[in-house]
Formats: C-alpha cells, structure tokens, sequence
C-alpha cells in the first residue's frame, strides 16, 4: 500500500521541483536528477516531476532513464492528449518527421550517422518542451529544420533554397525552426551531441583551455 502523501510532502516537493529547474536551466543536470527524484518520491502522483526528470535525463543522454521517468509520467497523466503524444516515444514506428529525414538525408548524401543524429535531435526536442505545444501538421518544416541544424553542426550546410526544395517548404520557416531547436536545446558548433565528425574542433578548445590553466598556475606559482 502506497504510503499517504502528507501537505508537507506536497510543499517540499513543489520546493524540490522548482529548484530543479533552476538547475536544469544551469545545466546542472545531476543535481537537478536529484531533486526531481526527491519531488517524486515525495509526491509520485504528480505528474510534472517525472516529466522534468525525463527532460534531464534526455539532455544528460540517458535514454533508458529517460524512457523510465517517460512511463512514470504517462502512468501519473490524465491528459489524453499528453499521453498520446509521448507514448509515441516508445513505438518502433517512425513519425512524419523522422520518415522524411531518412528519405531525403541519405538522398541527398549525408551519411547514417548524421541521419541519425537528426532524428536524435528530433526526439531530445520533443521531450525537452514538456508540456509545450507541438505543432506537427506540417512535418516537412520540422525535417527541414532538423536537416538544416544538423548539417551546421557537422559542417555540412547547403543553401537553405535547396533545402527549401528538397522539403517543399521555405526558407522562413526553416529558418524558424532552426532558431526554435538550437534555442531549445541549447545547441552549440559542433555540438558533441550531434556531431559525427572523425575529429570534433572543440577538443581543441578544451586541451587550449587547459593548457591555458597550468601555464597560469606555473606563471603564478612563487
């Protein structure tokens, strides 16, 4: 028997939750991990805390854990809608976005890899905006966008006319999904996410970075 949730719980709870945002929004993806598992312990019947540790989970890359705070939420969600939206997360099935992607992508010469990191950004966006709405009746916009987003980061980009073409869409809206996709999920060149180069420029940064770091503290050092 399932132990009662007391106004306390609530409370501390809703407390947990917003601090978790706060360092989710930080990037502070382990301690936000944290406290949403704390929230939902607390209060397992709230849907919102096993959503929010869903969208960590996603952007930290644990699919299986993502997949498993999923199920909590559709499990605590009464909204029909909601539910049937990501319960299509767990189909093997492709949607319209993805069944684009993998038509046109290797069409037009992008290689597997790329492809797929594509469909991993499609899928990272759709968990990320939680309960934001999703318009999905124009798919060609979306791939485009993916397409488009996905081929920057790999340093692989075309002219948006062509990508226009391919899609039968246009280069506004491309443009606009591009913007909501990199705002959303933070995207950055090379995102090691996305990006399926041999070498990634940004190893660089970080061995530069380092380098930068023990050169100051020899410089610093009596």
């Amino acid at each position: 028997m399932d132990r009662p949730v007391t106004v306390t719980d609530k409370i501390r709870a809703q407390s947990l939750n917003r601090t978790g945002l706060e360092h989710f929004e930080r990037w502070e993806l382990e301690s936000a991990i944290t406290l949403f598992q704390e929230a939902a312990r607390l209060d397992d019947s709230d849907p919102e805390y096993h959503l929010n540790l869903a969208r960590t989970q996603v952007r930290l890359g644990d699919y299986e854990m993502m997949l498993q705070a999923l199920g909590d939420y559709i499990r605590t969600e009464t909204n029909k809608s909601m539910i049937s939206r990501f319960e299509a997360l767990f189909s093997n099935a492709l949607d319209g976005v993805e069944t684009l992607l993998t038509t046109i992508m290797p069409r037009e010469k992008m290689s597997l890899e790329v492809v797929g990191a594509a469909i991993q950004m499609w899928v990272e966006y759709r968990v990320t905006i939680g309960k934001e709405y999703l318009n999905v009746s124009h798919p060609e916009e979306w791939a485009a966008a993916l397409d488009h987003t996905v081929r920057k980061v790999n340093f692989q980009e075309v002219p948006l006319e062509k990508l226009a073409a391919w899609y039968e869409t246009t280069e506004g809206d491309i443009r606009q999904g591009h913007t909501e996709l990199v705002k959303t999920l933070d995207i950055m060149p090379c995102d090691y996410r996305y990006f399926r180069g041999e070498e990634n420029p940004l190893d660089k940064l970080v061995e530069a970075a380092v380098m930068l770091e023990e050169l100051e503290q020899r410089f610093r050092a009596e």
